[in-house]
């Protein structure tokens, strides 16, 4: 039996969150306050899901410098808050490869539906 957790092909998907913040905000460390955050999903070459690990937070941290943002030049940086997602891809990449999946609890079939976008959707 292989380990679910070794990509047989060399590639892991993950996921980390970065939160955005202007550096002289005194409530950066609140945890009741609200950001603005994004999830990014890269793919990466790794031996192992520690090494697929380590390249993740390696690639987020790339997007972490402090700059001046807007017009009033706001000093704001986007901070590095983890890795929210790794998983092994079990395929060769090539069109229609699955890279991804997740299994869901049992929902009402108008719930399901809600969850699905169109085309137009997808693009906002």
């Amino acid at each position: 039996m292989s380990d679910k957790n070794i990509s047989p092909v060399g590639w892991y998907i993950g996921s980390y969150l970065l939160r955005f913040i202007e550096l002289n905000d005194t409530n950066n460390d609140d945890i009741e306050e609200r950001f603005m955050s994004w999830e990014n999903t890269i793919i990466v070459k790794a031996n192992s899901m520690d090494e697929a690990y380590d390249k993740v937070v390696a690639n987020a941290q790339l997007s972490t410098d402090a700059y001046e943002g807007g017009p009033d030049k706001v000093p704001v940086q986007w901070v590095f808050e983890g890795i929210t997602d790794l998983l092994p891809i079990y395929e060769e990449l090539e069109d229609g490869s699955e890279v991804m999946w997740a299994e869901h609890n049992p929902r009402k079939l108008k719930n399901l539906r809600k969850r699905i976008k169109n085309k137009d959707e997808l693009k906002q």
